[in-house]
């Protein structure tokens, strides 16, 4: 069979850079983030990845088991899954309704829709703290944006990432909780594929894909980079925001 490749050509690139900042342990506020980002040499398309991490420490959202009182709910539910009784009290503070429940785990709705293991809640990189998931992280995403845009006179976007799990998947992967500056989901219905037929169900959740690709330097142990930079993505730069992923409980075939 004749071999119809010619030449291979490179059309595209994209570029990850991890960036390490200083370790965050306060509640600075947003604009100390602001300014560590606009010292670097930014262009215009960056797509800036945070780790939703310092996001939670920065805005304060954090804290210390000392000052939790676990209701008797949260006491019974630390013994049956083996969890400290001050986390699981903020685990169901942060939750609109549990999910599952299995050996030692428990999966929960957050109050922002998402669905995963905890409500988010993190104890890692925290130095004995008990830290939630931002309270608004598209909200925080877009803050960040227009104070990047206007410091920097970029046109950047940005997404806030966190590790989750995956329904009949192993491994935790990077996917995007706040988005501003970007599609988030991207609807490709009514393009045409490599053959001129017509897409009629493809939507693209390309922001998690971004999120995880950032992931992957910004690693899951002790790499301390929480901030990422990706150059030359080819995707639409339309303001879109972390909520449209969210799946709509009753479009969920499998809480059904």
């Amino acid at each position: 069979m004749e071999n119809k490749i010619k030449e291979i050509k490179e059309i595209k690139k994209m570029e990850v850079i991890g960036l390490e900042i200083p370790i965050i342990t306060e509640p600075l506020g947003l604009d100390y983030l602001v300014d560590l980002i606009a010292q670097y040499p930014l262009k215009d398309n960056d797509i800036i990845v945070i780790a939703e991490t310092i996001i939670s420490k920065l805005e304060g959202n954090i804290f210390n088991k000392k000052d939790i009182a676990p209701s008797e709910k949260a006491k019974k539910l630390a013994e049956q899954l083996d969890k400290c009784p001050e986390v699981m009290e903020i685990i169901l503070n942060e939750s609109s309704e549990i999910v599952k429940m299995g050996d030692k785990f428990i999966i929960t709705e957050t109050k922002h829709g998402f669905v995963c293991a905890n409500s988010g809640v993190d104890e890692s990189n925290s130095n004995d703290a008990i830290k939630p998931l931002p309270k608004n992280p598209d909200n925080s995403a877009k803050y960040l944006k227009n104070a990047i845009i206007e410091k920097t006179g970029k046109k950047i976007g940005i997404i806030i990432n966190d590790s989750m799990g995956r329904p009949f998947r192993k491994g935790a992967c990077g996917v995007a909780i706040g988005v501003s500056g970007i599609r988030a989901l991207w609807d490709r219905k009514g393009e045409k594929d490599l053959f001129g037929r017509e897409l009629h169900t493809t939507e693209v959740g390309i922001a998690d894909e971004l999120a995880s690709t950032a992931s992957v330097v910004m690693g899951q142990s002790n790499e301390g980079i929480p901030l990422v930079i990706i150059r030359g993505a080819p995707v639409p730069f339309t303001e879109g925001v972390g909520s449209d992923l969210v799946r709509e409980k009753e479009e969920d075939v499998f809480r059904k």
